[in-house]
């Protein structure tokens, strides 16, 4: 018979739950057993033979097409390196560089010529590459990258060189040892002088033996705050040649006379377009960290249910600290977001396979899918940034010592919320996506007309094509028709709460902006209400991360799980609402009573969920042995 745990585990895997179960025997071999060092010799080369023995395994094959010697299942190839995070997040940033970055701008940027030249090799890791896109001058301003890569008609090469020595490219990953060849991002040139933008071209780095290619200067970024087996390096560039044939030419090419040529022809969306093939890593990215983060929810809960700290008052025994409601409010509500985010993911992951795997995938898609994929890239880490540090505190002194997982957990995840994107950047590429949207309703309209459309069909246009739609609509009827509509455990109460907060936001920050741009020019409208786009940005994903928690609970095929999942989405909404608690009242949407119904609300759900809280976690699937925590073996606690 199936236990409730079980349903909950099926449920929050999703569609890749086969790949999960699958990944999680592998995960059992001892080579994969959580390791902690700081040496970082010691620690890359242990990286290094388990990536070898995944690459035997046939583990990256997922993520490359059918015709290149892949299985071509994008979705099953985020899906395995998401769950390397709970074992490693060294090995999952090195398979996420070699297979996923190297390997993603081979296949999705290159064409025939480089399919045939690298994938196979890529895939075996008979050639170790590295993605050589940030600069110590520019890491999110990608368009601004200071690298060139110059064509020489004369002899059909490119040149690569660093101008500059902000034109560096560094923390590249791979890039200190194994990379024998780096897909380098540089500003291509033509013959004429004229710069066509930021592409991208193969470029050796290192010889058979491991030293620098002529022109080639490579160096070692030693200890960062945690990530010890990635060796990240640094890579500059002295007028390097290489063939015409180097340039990953799918989206433009060089003749060999110089001729520049490109099946899209405005540069900025030609741009746009080669990053938005790479936008696997970004999802990964944010699925890896929210992983990192249930492993220690998941050691600091069961540390709760051992640990014993004073007596009560009528009792000789000592309670144990989950017991005490200022823990289960540590706690619990962190683990409901970690529910919530995973529910968003799984949706994430398999709109990217989709498209990933599309012949002809529709642009509007891929942009929302971009959005989408910023939005919760920026959500999962934070998040992960903060469960695993109130994990670490709410197993004291225990939860700082290395043996117990959660120090390397923390240093390892905290670069999460800035590669692949710093999350204030992506938080804004949201709010920008969500505005475009107006602006291609509000063109020509007169400021009477702009208000009228503002508070009439803003929320209309934000709230189109969501997954849960069905579900959503129908949620929100039954609220008309329940006498608790007003009750703050009603999900159609919940659900208008954020769907009127995100329609209010965007409509505010639309109209602030139109009337900043007035008076001044479009940088200054927009840097003078940033604040302001952030918190409307944060409160489209909150909504987004609802109506998955929603869709999710829907999924579930047992009642009992069905029952516990929906307690813990009150607990999630709720929780959400209260951190924004200051805007809800200042808009009168929450009264100050009902703002302490909120906090009312909070707590009885932890009080609820307190007796469900090991069979919750037992839902995230961790296998026993990349959950291991020296505190949570008697054995360990008597020998140390």
């Amino acid at each position: 018979m199936t236990s409730t745990a079980e349903h909950l585990r099926n449920t929050l895997d999703g569609r890749w739950r086969d790949v999960k179960n699958a990944m999680r025997t592998n995960l059992s071999n001892e080579i994969f057993r959580p390791h902690y060092t700081p040496n970082t010799v010691i620690a890359r080369a242990k990286v290094g033979e388990q990536l070898k023995i995944m690459a035997a395994a046939g583990a990256a094959e997922d993520g490359f097409r059918k015709e290149h010697g892949g299985n071509g299942n994008v979705g099953a190839a985020i899906t395995q390196i998401e769950m390397l995070a709970m074992s490693d997040l060294s090995l999952m940033v090195k398979a996420g560089v070699q297979w996923g970055l190297f390997g993603g701008a081979i296949e999705n940027l290159g064409t025939e010529r480089h399919h045939k030249a690298y994938v196979r090799k890529l895939i075996d890791l008979d050639l170790l590459g590295c993605f050589a896109m940030t600069e110590t001058g520019h890491g999110s301003d990608v368009q601004s990258l200071e690298t060139t890569a110059t064509y020489d008609a004369a002899t059909q090469e490119f040149v690569i060189h660093s101008p500059t020595p902000t034109a560096r490219k560094d923390y590249i990953g791979g890039a200190a040892e194994t990379a024998r060849v780096a897909a380098v991002f540089a500003q291509l040139i033509t013959p004429d002088g004229v710069n066509h933008g930021v592409h991208c071209l193969v470029v050796p780095i290192r010889d058979e033996m491991g030293n620098d290619m002529p022109g080639v200067t490579t160096s070692d970024c030693h200890y960062k705050g945690g990530l010890p087996g990635v060796d990240n390096g640094r890579i500059v560039f002295d007028n390097v040649r290489v063939p015409r044939e180097n340039l990953l030419n799918r989206y433009a090419d060089v003749s060999p006379d110089g001729t520049y040529s490109s099946p899209i022809e405005n540069p900025g969306r030609r741009f746009f377009t080669m990053l938005g093939t790479l936008i696997r890593g970004r999802v990964t990215v944010g699925g890896s960290a929210a992983a990192a983060a249930r492993v220690a929810l998941d050691i600091a809960t069961r540390y709760a249910l051992e640990r014993k700290q004073f007596s009560a008052p009528d009792g000789d025994d000592e309670v144990l600290i989950m017991d005490y409601l200022v823990h289960q409010r540590r706690l619990i509500p962190l683990i409901a977001k970690s529910y919530a985010l995973q529910f968003a993911q799984n949706e994430l992951v398999a709109k990217c396979h989709e498209l990933q795997t599309s012949d002809n995938p529709d642009p509007e898609e891929q942009r929302e899918l971009e959005a989408r994929a910023a939005g919760l890239k920026a959500a999962n880490t934070w998040h992960a940034s903060k469960a695993i540090q109130e994990a670490r505190e709410a197993c004291g002194g225990a939860g700082y010592l290395a043996e117990n997982r959660l120090i390397a957990l923390r240093a390892d995840t905290d670069v999460f919320t800035t590669f692949e994107g710093d999350n204030h950047v992506l938080t804004q590429l949201v709010a920008k996506e969500l505005l475009t949207a107006y602006a291609d309703d509000i063109k020509g309209m007169s400021p009477v007309e702009w208000v009228r459309f503002a508070a009439n069909f803003a929320g209309e246009r934000v709230l189109k094509r969501t997954a849960a739609e069905t579900i959503m609509q129908t949620i929100l009827d039954s609220r008309q028709d329940n006498e608790e509509e007003g009750s703050l455990f009603n999900r159609g109460t919940q659900v208008k709460m954020f769907e009127d907060r995100e329609a209010y936001m965007l409509a505010s920050v639309a109209r602030r902006l139109q009337g900043k741009a007035k008076e001044v020019s479009a940088f200054d409208a927009f840097n003078a209400v940033q604040d302001h786009v952030l918190h409307a940005a944060t409160a489209h994903i909150d909504r987004i991360v609802l109506e998955a928690f929603v869709a999710g609970i829907d999924a579930c095929e047992d009642d009992t799980a069905r029952e516990l999942l929906n307690d813990v989405c009150d607990l999630y909404a709720l929780s959400v609402i209260e951190d924004d608690k200051a805007w809800f009242i200042e808009h009168r949407y929450l009264s100050t009573e009902r703002a302490k119904a909120v906090t009312r609300g909070i707590n009885e759900r932890c009080r609820s969920l307190r007796p469900h809280i090991e069979t919750l976690v037992d839902g995230f699937g961790i296998p026993e042995q990349l959950r291991y925590a020296a505190m949570l073996d008697p054995d360990e606690l008597l020998n140390g």
